[in-house]
């Protein structure tokens, strides 16, 4: 189990909310798209390894996605802030069920 992905020289690590600027292709002109969230898990190892991005957007719906470390698409990967607390979890799949809402 892995529980930190290192891109350039930076070390993230799981529960860590990061920005990754992606290499989007349309016909012939690329853009880049930001994608922000927390980072759920690392699988894999070596040059295989992945990471799980899960981002909430409007009206309580989350959207995963999944990054390879190695992959040429990938811009940048920026760290926007750590947890608050220590993370016990190689998985944060917990963060996926919804949260209980009174009515």
């Amino acid at each position: 189990m892995s529980l930190k992905i290192t891109y350039k020289e930076q070390d993230f690590f799981v529960g860590d909310s990061i920005k990754v600027n992606y290499k989007i292709k349309e016909k012939d002109k690329e853009r880049l798209q930001a994608f922000d969230g927390i980072i759920l898990a690392v699988t894999g190892t070596g040059e295989n390894k992945n990471f799980i991005v899960q981002k909430s957007a409007s009206d309580a719906v989350k959207v995963e996605r999944i990054f390879p470390v190695n992959s040429p698409w990938i811009e940048s990967i920026k760290k926007l802030r750590s947890p608050k607390t220590k993370i016990r979890r190689a998985k944060l799949y917990y963060l996926r069920d919804p949260k209980a809402r009174s009515i």
